[in-house]
């Protein structure tokens, strides 16, 4: 079955528009477009062209179906009767030693190159390994059967052992355990698995349905749920709440993907006949999920759904997002009664949908942490100086990151002197975390450093602003270790568990110092407890900087006295 076109503005087939896969002859690499990052290639090394096919029918033609008139020159040609006429007539049919030339061969055999993906990472591997070369996962690892309990080094062997002796211990768990106990929700259903990309291109599209298996395996695994956490049942969320937040032109443009086989919102943004339903499930449990825990039904809950929402704004879809699930939250949770909302982001991507949808919104505190590169980085937007409008100038903060590879420390560095201080003065009724875990380390697209340890931090340190009343989305996140083990360090967090280790002195690094400072000095203009931080963290950095001069400093003299010791050896040469 092939495609459909939508004639509208914002949805098309991928056919129709540039697609973000480049297909080449052999191995391809492709950047970035969007979110999605190709690793792989489309076709590497198998080809089956119709340019090889037709040599290799011609060549056949020569050695079985001959025409008639070519056997008396083979006979001449033994004989040693051949004329150069002949030659000239037959072309190169033959050689001249054509028995003693044993290397010549018609038909080279083809050999096929095995390619196979990660199930991990989606990252192609060529050859018969077995072990990923971008993040080591086992060709035939369990992920998707015990989450990141199973060995990233090892084939699904022990799997079977493993799960009886889990199912065992969540049994007895699950016995001990009554309702009243069951204060952290989550929310899941299995109709999100099927919003799929029909057509494969380069590689698996990193936001794929096995993002939840491998979450909802390692909560299995590891008893949380089912066993400690309330399910909640999915609803799918109403054309009237959608209208809230979304532009009706846009609901409908969502709502016409479940006529169609596949269709693209971008080239990275697809849909298929299931993803309107998807969509509508995500939003309706967000929805329910803030309600519940703001009038006291749960202590707090998780949202493990899909398609992700953070980019989604008033009239698009975009960056794998169809509905903004957190914005609907937002609403849900002050028809509850909540009057001020934070929304803390910590998806490595901007979420340029949220910050739109409530850009003049002074009920709503939005802070996002993100992957900026000076607005290099998907999706462009977020700069610190984007503080919201229209009066309501303060509500948004950005903390743009200049380069990747950021870790643990400064995104705790940056709670402890941005986020914490400005929402300690916002005083919050109803607390939301965008969690994408794709600045987790190993994520592919994120390529940041962010640790289960660090996420669990991060959501303790956010736990007590709101009496506990949170509410986790589940966002972005496409290396299935880092996601399955990073939400379930946050799921433990709201069950009640410490974090995991004591915070210490947190050293941020050079990069991440100037980041706070630069967002600090703009921030303060809203935030007056900024003040007398930002006057101390100017100290420190003036301290790294004279460390870099006197670093530096020491380097030059060290090469000037390399120089005086090689001029003197050279001298005594002479």
């Amino acid at each position: 079955m092939g495609s459909e076109t939508i004639k509208t503005g914002r949805l098309a087939n991928g056919e129709a528009q540039k697609s973000v896969h480049k297909e080449k002859r052999g191995l391809s690499s492709n950047g970035m477009n969007g979110k999605h990052e190709n690793l792989g290639s489309n076709r590497a090394g198998t080809s089956s062209s119709g340019e090889d096919y037709d040599l290799m029918m011609n060549t056949g033609d020569v050695d079985g179906n001959l025409d008639g008139d070519i056997e008396p020159v083979f006979k001449k040609a033994r004989q040693g009767d051949l004329t150069f006429q002949d030659i000239h007539d037959k072309g190169d049919l033959f050689d001249e030693d054509d028995e003693d030339d044993s290397d010549w061969e018609p038909v080279q055999k083809h050999v096929e190159l095995i390619k196979w993906f990660c199930v991990n990472c989606t990252m192609v591997n060529l050859g018969d390994g077995v072990i990923c070369d971008l993040c080591g996962e086992h060709k035939d690892s369990g992920i998707l059967r015990l989450g990141y309990f199973a060995s990233p080094s090892s084939q699904d062997a022990g799997c079977s052992e493993l799960e009886s002796e889990m199912k065992g211990k969540n049994k007895e768990m699950h016995s001990q355990l009554s309702a009243s106990n069951s204060l952290t929700a989550i929310g899941f259903d299995e109709r999100m698995l099927l919003h799929s990309e029909v057509q494969m291109k380069s590689h698996p599209h990193p936001e794929r349905s096995d993002r939840l298996r491998a979450i909802a395996a390692s909560l299995a695994t590891a008893g949380l749920f089912p066993g400690r956490c309330y399910p909640i049942s999915a609803r799918e969320i109403t054309r009237e709440e959608l209208q809230m937040v979304h532009s009706l032109e846009h609901i409908q443009d969502v709502e016409l993907t479940s006529h169609i086989f596949s269709s693209y919102f971008t080239p990275d943004t697809y849909a298929n006949e299931h993803s309107a339903c998807a969509a509508r499930l995500a939003a309706g449990l967000c929805a329910d999920l803030a309600s519940t825990i703001f009038s006291g039904r749960v202590k707090n809950g998780f949202a493990m759904v899909r398609p992700p929402g953070h980019h989604a704004g008033i009239r698009e879809a975009m960056g794998f997002c169809l509905h903004n699930n957190a914005a609907v939250a937002v609403l849900a949770a002050q028809a509850a009664g909540a009057k001020k909302v934070l929304i803390v982001d910590w998806d490595v991507h901007h979420g340029n949908g949220t910050q739109e949808i409530f850009d003049q919104n002074k009920s709503v505190l939005y802070i996002s942490l993100h992957r900026h590169e000076g607005g290099k980085f998907y999706p462009g937007t977020g700069f610190a100086n984007e503080v919201g409008r229209n009066g309501a100038e303060g509500s948004c903060v950005n903390i743009p990151w200049s380069r990747g590879g950021v870790g643990d420390n400064d995104y705790i560095f940056a709670f402890q002197n941005l986020v914490l201080p400005i929402a300690t003065e916002f005083a919050p009724d109803f607390t939301i975390i965008s969690a994408g875990f794709d600045a987790a380390r190993g994520d592919p697209l994120g390529c940041c450093d962010v640790t289960p340890a660090g996420y669990s931090r991060m959501t303790d340190m956010l736990y007590t602003l709101t009496g506990g009343k949170l509410l986790v989305i589940l966002e972005g996140g496409y290396n299935l270790r880092s996601i399955s083990s990073s939400a379930t360090s946050v799921i433990k967090v709201l069950l009640g568990e410490g974090p995991g280790y004591e915070l210490g002195n947190i050293a941020p690094s050079r990069a991440g110092l100037q980041t706070v400072l630069e967002v600090m000095k703009i921030q303060m203009n809203f935030w007056p407890s900024l003040g007398s931080s930002y006057a101390k963290l100017q100290s420190q950095w003036g301290a790294y900087c004279n460390t870099s001069e006197k670093f530096l400093l020491a380097i030059f003299q060290f090469i000037q006295f390399l120089m005086v010791q090689s001029y003197n050896a050279l001298l005594s040469t002479f």
